[in-house]
């Protein structure tokens, strides 16, 4: 997360009472989410076996948390996932590698290495109430996952999203794409970081 995310929940006086976080990896950002009391739930997507289990590590014996393996997107399906190893899985995708393999060409990806996952809507999950905070990280995958997730954006407040200028992963959504589509759901993108130059993350807040 490039964004600091103490500050920005300081600086718009945000309310967070749950997380959605989806790609989650290996919940590094768990021990952030700890030091909110008003936060009472935590719901988890991973879809990679490898990763899931050191999130459910980090997350054991809390039982305010719960990791669900499985992927995100516009309907229900199955579909390979792109495998890395250089960045312990971080960069892993559902889409091709686009420019992220100029960009950082020590990060690889063996086709050998291909393998599928199921994909679900968020919508199927009913989340519960209280969770009012998505927390995304998904390669360019991100707009698929919204597309599933009409219900759910209807209770969201807050989004931190990764956001593309360019096609990172081939074929992903840009920046504009998500601002026009979650635009949709009254949400405005207030904050920018673009320290990945191609790809950055970003803070979107639902308008009253």
């Amino acid at each position: 997360m490039l964004l600091d995310f103490d500050n920005i929940v300081s600086k718009y006086n945000m309310t967070l009472t749950g997380v959605i976080h989806i790609g989650a990896h290996h919940g590094e950002e768990y021990n952030i989410y700890k030091k909110y009391d008003s936060i009472k739930n935590v719901v988890f997507f991973e879809p990679d076996p490898d990763s899931f289990k050191l999130l459910e590590k980090t997350i054991a014996e809390d039982e305010k948390a719960i990791a669900i393996k499985t992927a995100l997107g516009a309907f229900s399906c199955k579909a390979y996932m792109n495998k890395e190893t250089a960045n312990n899985g971080a960069s892993n995708s559902i889409l091709e590698p686009g420019t992220h393999l100029l960009q950082y060409p020590n990060i690889t990806f063996d086709d050998k290495d291909k393998y599928k996952v199921s994909i679900h809507p968020l919508d199927r999950y009913v989340p519960h109430p209280s969770l009012n905070f998505i927390n995304i990280d998904v390669q360019g995958f991100e707009l698929q996952v919204f597309l599933g997730a009409s219900n759910t954006l209807n209770n969201i407040d807050y989004i931190i999203s990764e956001v593309n200028r360019d096609e990172v992963y081939k074929n992903c959504a840009k920046v504009e794409d998500l601002d026009y589509f979650l635009g949709k759901y009254n949400f405005k993108r207030v904050e920018t970081s673009w320290d990945g130059g191609t790809w950055g993350d970003a803070l979107y807040i639902k308008q009253s």
